[in-house]
């Protein structure tokens, strides 16, 4: 069996992100298949996990995805490795609400049957760390919590007081106290975490960060405890077990700086359903041929609105797409691009596809969190999603939709936590947007849809 560990933080911004992918570097150094996991809605992190350990990163969700789809996923991809690292999402028990565990590490941790090792923003505290700690361990005796890193030590008198705070709690190892580095920070920014493959964040960053953990953390009692890992039977969920004999169809998907927000398993569940994908690049790409539909996935087109628009044949050519009928799906960003355009904060306009009749325009405010989605019932001639389904995903933007939002159809009833639901998915012919990023694994018949639909308009060729 695999070992496996997870690494929990007090609340968010206590270092998990650096932590976790410092220990996947350090542990794929001593010769050691390193599979990681990321739980809830983040894009981000899997693309540091990937630069980290040459193995493709997954997320983990206790909302979007039952108990036996979260095991099914961990125990495929964990089977050709040594060990897997599971960076937790917030704090170890937050998730989807204040009085319900679902969504959070814990959840996943007790799902998995996998230890958990908690991060410490040590600044400023000694003595009170480790009433911290023993609160987080005692408050749901169920979760497996074997040990306690503290993170931001000042220095190493600091961290000896914390060592002795802390080695007086039982069942909970003190692993290491790792000092305060402002060269190790990554960069963050209104998405969140900077993009693995983006300015400062390659070899010789994640090499710092493991040459930390190395020199400051105990390797060989952390391993000795991801041992402890008590994972029930394999019970894969059919849509990962086979691949449907159906001809191929080839679906575009756009993939560049602009457009990197994906769910693999998403990709992956198109392929399963007969998809051959073509990926390209809206920055400098024409459009592929010989499609039969095309996926435009969320990132960062605000922040590449100039060069995406400079790029007129593509543009065209997605309007042309989209006018003769072809599926197209697009998410979040993905419904920026295929809208009339991108306002940026200080006013200037970029001209993009402009199949919808709205702009698009860039605020200060965030508006995230989960959403689940209800298609209507009528949705027979559109082609996709399913009539009358449900599906869940997650919102996180920064831009919202101008004047004309109103006068395009919507197929969407979309409601989330504490929130009134609201008309969304905008539909024209057979192109569907929508500022909700969808993990097709809640309910694969969606991406099977979309498929289908893509072969449809093959078999019409």
């Amino acid at each position: 069996m695999t070992q496996a560990i997870a690494i929990a933080g007090t609340h968010s911004g206590v270092g998990k992100t650096s932590i976790s992918i410092g220990l996947m570097r350090a542990l794929s150094r001593r010769g050691l298949t390193v599979q990681s996991f990321k739980v809830g809605p983040d894009f981000i992190d899997p693309s540091h996990h990937w630069q980290a350990t040459g193995r493709m990163g997954h997320n983990l969700d206790g909302w979007m995805l039952s108990a036996q789809t979260n095991l099914s996923l961990f125990q495929k991809y964990t089977a050709n490795s040594d060990i897997a690292v599971v960076e937790g999402v917030m704090g170890l028990y937050d998730g989807f609400g204040p009085t319900t565990e679902a969504g959070s590490t814990a959840e996943m941790a007790k799902w998995l049957g996998i230890p958990v090792v908690l991060v410490v923003d040590a600044r400023s505290m000694v003595r009170s760390a480790a009433a911290m700690v023993q609160g987080y361990a005692n408050f749901d005796p169920e979760v497996n919590l074997v040990g306690v890193i503290c993170n931001c030590v000042g220095s190493v008198g600091h961290g000896s007081l914390l060592r002795e705070a802390l080695e007086r709690l039982p069942h909970v190892a003190f692993l290491g106290a790792i000092p305060r580095s402002d060269s190790v920070a990554i960069p963050e920014r209104h998405l969140g975490l900077w993009m693995a493959t983006e300015d400062d964040l390659g070899d010789m960053y994640i090499d710092a960060l493991a040459d930390l953990l190395e020199e400051h953390l105990d390797l060989d009692q952390l391993l000795s405890l991801s041992a402890m890992t008590s994972m029930p039977p394999p019970s894969p969920d059919d849509w990962m077990s086979s691949k449907l004999s159906h001809s191929q169809v080839r679906i575009g998907v756009a993939r560049d700086n602009a457009f990197c927000f994906y769910y693999q398993e998403n990709l992956e569940l198109l392929e399963n359903y007969g998809a051959e994908l073509i990926e390209f690049s809206p920055l400098t790409d024409p459009l592929p041929k010989n499609l039969q539909g095309l996926y435009i996935g969320g990132g960062y087109p605000e922040l590449y609105a100039e060069q995406l628009a400079a790029n007129r044949s593509l543009v065209k050519s997605v309007r042309d797409f989209c006018y003769a009928g072809y599926p197209v799906y697009g998410e979040c960003g993905g419904l920026m691009y295929l809208s009339q355009g991108i306002e940026s904060l200080q006013g200037d306009r970029y001209s993009l596809v402009g199949i919808f009749p709205f702009w698009t325009r860039m605020s200060r405010k965030v508006k995230l969190g989960y959403a689940q989605v209800h298609t209507d019932s009528n949705n027979s001639q559109f082609g996709f999603p399913l009539d009358n389904c449900t599906i869940r995903g997650h919102r996180f933007h920064y831009s919202e939709i101008l004047d004309g939002g109103g006068e395009v159809s919507t197929c969407y009833q979309v409601s989330g936590r504490g929130k009134s639901s609201v008309r969304e998915g905008y539909k024209m012919k057979n192109t569907l947007a929508s500022y909700v990023h969808l993990h097709f694994a809640n309910n694969p018949e969606f991406a099977h849809s979309f498929v289908e639909s893509c072969r449809q308009v093959a078999n019409q060729q």
